[in-house]
């Protein structure tokens, strides 16, 4: 329905209601055209979705999150003294010619029991951050390895990644050992990506 006098847009005076981001009575600008098939974005893309992409970030995730971890362990390791009565280091242990005893942690000024708790604490984070750090990039390199070649995304991927990941890391144990490794890597692997898969309750 047009007013006497209106303009396009049907009222008095006006060439129709102001577009968003122009004045009034200009026309609606086109939206700027997003690039398709830029050959960058594409090969971004691809190497994100990559197997080395993936091992490398499950690699970096793992030993950051080991190290937190080994970090709150080694925290914890320090409610008891270092040496007991019983120890080497103590005073009813025989010192061994040529050997320097050890010397008892609580003897030392605080300056120095703080420099080797901070200093043993690190080593016991670097330790379990490199732990994870391995079990993380071996199992996603697996992984997607094996969905590569299967051409599938299910259960079935993380179950044989798992066992041979488990198998992997305790193969210097024998042939048990790495029996019992990949029994509990493919459990444990089986266990979360049936939790990670089940439908999730939207409220």
């Amino acid at each position: 329905m047009n007013f006497p006098g209106g303009g396009a847009g049907g009222f008095p005076g006006a060439g129709g209601f102001p577009s968003a981001g122009g004045s009034p009575g200009s026309s609606a600008s086109p939206p700027m055209p997003m690039p398709q098939g830029d050959p960058n974005v594409k090969m971004l893309q691809n190497l994100m979705e990559s197997c080395y992409a993936k091992t490398v970030m499950s690699g970096a995730a793992g030993f950051a999150l080991g190290g937190v971890f080994g970090m709150f362990m080694a925290s914890m390791a320090y409610d008891t003294p270092y040496h007991s009565p019983t120890t080497p280091g103590s005073a009813t242990t025989p010192a061994i010619p040529g050997i320097k005893p050890p010397v008892d942690i609580s003897s030392l000024p605080l300056r120095k029991q703080l420099a080797h708790g901070f200093k043993d604490m690190g080593a016991r984070s670097l330790s379990t951050a490199k732990n994870f750090g391995q079990v993380g990039a071996l199992f996603s390199g697996i992984e997607c390895g094996i969905e590569g070649l299967r051409a599938k995304n299910d259960l079935a991927n993380g179950v044989a990644a798992g066992c041979l990941t488990g198998g992997i890391l305790a193969r210097n144990g024998g042939p048990q050992a790495a029996a019992i490794g990949c029994a509990g890597f493919a459990a444990f692997s089986a266990a979360i990506d049936a939790w990670m898969r089940m439908p999730k309750d939207e409220d």
